[in-house]
């Protein structure tokens, strides 16, 4: 825990020391004073703007944030409207027949089918000296 930027383990350290230095009658009555001064800060009426200042430079970037997003969605609505006004003068133009609408993929067709070659079952010289080499060496 960490109050005004003082730890707890620095905390007791000063405590340790003003006992030394006051004394524990004088540390009763300093412990009084610092209370009642402690007291009259908190409930006065500057401690109360400096909480509210506080609080509204921690939730600072949070609302520039929205306030920006909302900026960008309003942008982004404006220019959503133009791109339909946009595509609705495209469509009303003459389209080239060969090409599809654009609401829908392209599908190229496919290319005719031609008959396949066929393949002669006969083997070739280079095949045959492989298969006599290969009986000779049986």
């Amino acid at each position: 825990m960490e109050i005004l930027g003082v730890g707890m383990s620095e905390f007791i350290f000063v405590i340790i020391i003003a006992l030394i230095v006051l004394g524990p009658k004088d540390m009763q009555k300093a412990g009084k004073t610092i209370g009642k001064w402690m007291r009259n800060i908190v409930t006065s009426d500057g401690w109360k703007i400096f909480q509210q200042t506080s609080r509204e430079l921690r939730t600072l970037p949070n609302k520039l944030m929205r306030e920006a997003n909302e900026e960008l969605n309003q942008i982004g609505n404006q220019v959503g409207k133009e791109i339909k006004g946009a595509s609705n003068l495209n469509s009303q133009k003459v389209q080239n027949p060969n090409t599809p609408p654009r609401s829908q993929p392209y599908t190229p067709q496919p290319a005719p089918m031609q008959p396949a070659e066929k393949i002669d079952p006969s083997p070739t010289p280079e095949q045959k000296e492989n298969e006599s080499s290969q009986q000779n060496d049986e």
